[in-house]
């Protein structure tokens, strides 16, 4: 009885054994080129026409206190305001109408005063030319400004513009000065010429 058959020898059995075919260098296909994205610069705005605080805005306290004196306090949703004529000496040395703004250590910690004041600013300056012409206007905000949308705190400062507007519209249209702005002598002098004296 024979040697059973155990098969070809290992050596012929790796020689029969098919090569693994070459891997590519890369299983990642070829980038394709960058295409240069064309950059878009933003649209000048030409000068005359950029709106801005500069020139507007009041720093003298001394302004300050007259235009307290000479105006009654409104109040608004959000802040409060004051709107005097300027005078005859500030109508001269202004370029035009001016505006104050006021935050007190009543509104909070300084960072946040620092916010009401910008948010304040920021909308002020997109509306700069409805300050009301001849006259000194005065903002208080109050802390609401923190935290109200800003389409809304827009929307009302532009109701005060055009109030302050109308305001100083009734001031320029009226006949005299009156008689709480009239000087004390001149006062007198009125109040003597009624009684014939």
């Amino acid at each position: 009885m024979g040697t059973p058959y155990l098969g070809q020898p290992a050596a012929a059995t790796q020689m029969n054994t098919p090569s693994p075919s070459p891997r590519p260098t890369s299983d990642r296909p070829e980038a394709s080129p960058q295409i240069p994205v064309p950059q878009i610069a933003a649209p000048r705005i030409p000068q005359g026409q950029q709106q801005t605080l500069t020139g507007v805005r009041l720093h003298k306290h001394a302004d300050y206190q007259r235009a307290y004196a000479a105006s009654r306090k409104r109040q608004s949703g959000t802040m409060s305001w004051f709107l005097a004529p300027q005078t005859g000496s500030e109508t001269s040395d202004a370029a035009g109408p001016r505006v104050g703004l006021t935050a007190g250590k009543v509104l909070g910690k300084a960072h946040e005063r620092n916010r009401i004041k910008r948010r304040m600013r920021e909308a002020l300056r997109r509306h700069v030319e409805l300050l009301p012409e001849g006259c000194d206007l005065i903002l208080h905000p109050r802390r609401g400004v923190l935290t109200i949308e800003f389409g809304k705190l827009e929307a009302e400062l532009v109701r005060i513009l055009h109030q302050a507007q109308g305001e100083a519209t009734r001031l320029k249209d009226s006949h005299g000065q009156p008689a709480h702005s009239q000087p004390a002598k001149a006062r007198a002098e009125v109040g003597l010429a009624k009684l014939g004296l």
